[in-house]
């Protein structure tokens, strides 16, 4: 008899698929738009869900938590509405352009939503019609100029740099994602597990799926508009 495919084992919800609740207990957020002022980082926080460490911090006896800046220390000041320093909260409009900034609301009081993973930034660039463009790479990208963005870079750059020496870990990295590892490839799994297994020669059977599939066959392209080279 063979075992359930690894969709519909992930559709069933089991503990190896689950998350593990203390895990996303930190939400990514900023104060209402009306606080400013001088604030404190009161912890900084290794969060396994997110790749940068998590900085609480403190005003009017509000917390909030954001990506922690590079080079911020437990105790320090920073400021929501003031200058446009590293680690400072400051809107769009008041941040002189070819400064890095990251954590980035996509509308006024949102919340940061872009750029909040480690090491990652973007650029004010120029200004006009009370939008403010961010160059991400090589995207472009215009904002609202009361949306909110913390002055610098995400800390924890470098971090895939460090090896991670054996199996075990990333297994337990991966656990706390809720991701399955390690990952096998369909074609090498038998033919009772998978659509595409029991290719021998690893010749794949047709890999258009039915938009109503049900989901041990929802495999390969879902519904394509077209397959094939681009000519």
């Amino acid at each position: 008899m063979g075992k359930r495919i690894t969709q519909q084992a992930r559709g069933k919800g089991s503990l190896i698929y689950r998350v593990r609740p203390r895990t996303y207990r930190y939400k990514i957020t900023y104060p209402s738009l009306n606080i400013s002022g001088k604030a404190k980082v009161d912890k900084l926080i290794n969060s396994g869900a997110h790749s940068a460490p998590i900085a609480r911090i403190s005003i009017n006896e509000k917390k909030f938590y954001i990506p922690a800046p590079e080079g911020i220390y437990e105790g320090q000041e920073i400021e929501i509405n003031g200058k446009s320093e590293p680690g400072n909260i400051l809107k769009l409009k008041d941040i002189p352009p070819g400064t890095r900034v990251f954590n980035v609301e996509s509308y006024p009081g949102s919340g940061g939503k872009y750029l909040r993973g480690a090491g990652t930034s973007g650029t004010v660039m120029t200004k006009d019609n009370r939008c403010v463009e961010l160059i991400i790479k090589r995207r472009k990208l215009r904002l609202n100029e009361n949306c909110r963005a913390t002055v610098g870079i995400s800390a924890g750059d470098g971090r895939t740099m460090k090896p991670i020496i054996k199996a075990g870990k990333r297994y337990k990295i991966m656990k706390s994602k809720g991701r399955k590892w390690h990952r096998t490839s369909a074609v090498k799994v038998n033919a009772i597990d998978h659509p595409f297994g029991g290719g021998r020669g690893k010749r794949i059977k047709s890999k258009i799926a039915k938009r109503n599939a049900p989901p041990g066959r929802k495999v390969g392209h879902i519904k394509p508009k077209k397959t094939g080279k681009r000519k």
